[in-house]
């Protein structure tokens, strides 16, 4: 089932949110390339962590209603809640509800499912409950009138009232604020599902991998990258590079294999003879994503988390390196928000040490045979990018929901890079009033400067100009 939430309150992202894609407080590096090869192309940050991606498409027809949140100055502001909808890349779609009631939604803003280690519910120990409230409610729970009963409703609940309470009970878990629906039937439920929600644990991904990461020396087995999913079967494509070069997928027994399942081990048979080369392994499957997965976007807009999807597209990909001598790094990184950064795992399977080295400056040693996990610190709201052995690492570390900004929105804002908008206090659209730090991280993208005063809130977003 699916969900929408949007706006939040007139208190926004505390940080300062400045990103460009050259340099960043020294996030902005090239690493030490390892003489194993070819680099590898550019790697998304949560590497193995697959899933499915999705673009905002807005608030679901009929399925919100209006809500009022009371600041801590006492000031009230009515905000539209309800159920998101989402187009998964590939095919399919999900629905969601808002985890981030202070951060602005962007139009057509591209996101990716994510574990809840990488976003605000890392550090939220009520993180479970909003699960339990997902399971529990509309669209989860359609029978609208089996719902009122349950929760005391003496009316009867329309769609829209039943996905305000159920985004009001959820942003009181997931951003601790003073919420509630202006339908007093919706207010009735939203009480209800908060009261009662339960502690429920994290639900697994669609796809991911273990061992995403993998070197070696050519005339063996590398590996194994471990498959984990809900789909029945995933099909496993080999890049041009890898078919170039002779490297075949196989199973432990050493056949070659075109597809896998649930706990599924692949291993890259590199020929003897093969030169240092690197590659990748792309994993794709259709099913169903779980309900309560988070979903993030690098371009700042608004965190979701699933209420409902229908067989959608979900991809994974493995990296491997391969060479006859020297160090032979495989290296992977994820966001950790408990921790307040990127943990770096770098495991060198080459004869020869192998120095991590980030914004020009040596991190760790991994020696010939050993491996080594660092954390690189990133602060609130800020873009971390950088090149370790060939491989392109980037992304925003977006980990909590509360700050200053513009007044919430029921509708997104724009999301394209270019152009200027300017957020006022007051309003709730930001399709008309902007949004804050809307401009996606891309390389070569956008600076963007925040200007507080008058109890007002201005975000100007514009693009630099080619070639700074």
């Amino acid at each position: 089932m699916f969900s929408a939430v949007h706006g939040r309150t007139a208190r926004k992202r505390g940080a300062l949110r400045l990103a460009t894609a050259t340099a960043v407080s020294g996030l902005v590096a090239a690493g030490a390339i390892a003489g194993a090869g070819a680099a590898v192309a550019d790697t998304p940050d949560q590497q193995g962590q697959g899933g499915a991606t999705a673009t905002l498409q807005g608030l679901e027809p009929g399925s919100s209603a209006y809500a009022v949140i009371t600041g801590d100055n006492g000031n009230k502001e009515q905000v539209s809640a309800g159920l998101f909808r989402m187009n998964v890349d590939g095919g399919g779609t999900l629905r969601t509800y808002c985890i981030d009631i202070h951060n602005p939604t962007q139009r057509e803003a591209q996101y990716r499912e994510t574990p809840w280690s990488g976003t605000s519910l890392a550090n939220n120990k009520d993180a479970g409950k909003i699960r339990w409230i997902l399971e529990n409610s509309y669209p989860q729970k359609n029978d609208l009138g089996q719902l009122a009963k349950d929760a005391g409703v003496t009316g009867k609940l329309s769609n829209g009232e039943a996905a305000a309470a159920t985004q009001v009970a959820i942003w009181r878990y997931s951003d601790h604020v003073k919420v509630e629906a202006v339908d007093k039937d919706a207010q009735t439920l939203a009480d209800w599902l908060f009261n009662n929600a339960k502690v429920v644990e994290e639900p697994k991904a669609s796809l991911t991998l273990d061992g995403a990461s993998v070197a070696g020396k050519a005339g063996q087995k590398l590996g194994p990258v471990t498959v984990h999913t809900n789909a029945d079967k995933v099909t496993v494509t080999p890049s041009q590079e890898l078919q170039a070069a002779g490297v075949k997928i196989v199973d432990k027994a050493g056949k070659t294999v075109s597809s896998a399942a649930n706990n599924s081990q692949l291993f890259f048979d590199v020929p003897a003879g093969a030169q240092p080369g690197s590659g990748s392994l792309r994993l794709s499957a259709t099913t169903q994503v779980p309900v309560g997965r988070a979903f993030a976007s690098d371009s700042k807009s608004q965190t979701q988390i699933l209420a409902g999807s229908s067989d959608s597209t979900v991809n994974a990909e493995a990296k491997v390196t391969w060479a006859k001598q020297g160090a032979i790094p495989a290296v992977s990184v994820k966001k950790d928000c408990a921790k307040g950064g990127v943990d770096i795992t770098v495991t060198n399977k080459g004869d020869e040490a192998f120095p991590v080295t980030v914004g020009g400056k040596t991190i760790a040693t991994v020696p010939a045979g050993g491996s080594k996990s660092v954390l690189f610190p990133v602060a609130e709201d800020q873009k971390y990018d950088f090149t370790i052995a060939g491989q392109h690492f980037s992304g925003v570390l977006d980990c909590k929901t509360a700050g200053t900004g513009p007044a919430p929105s029921s509708k997104p804002s724009p999301a394209s890079a270019g152009g200027s908008s300017t957020g006022t206090n007051g309003g709730t659209n930001l399709a008309e009033t902007g949004s804050s730090s809307a401009t996606p991280m891309i390389a070569g993208a956008a600076v963007v400067l925040v200007l507080l005063g008058g109890g007002a809130v201005f975000f100007l977003r514009k693009r630099k100009t080619a070639g700074q």
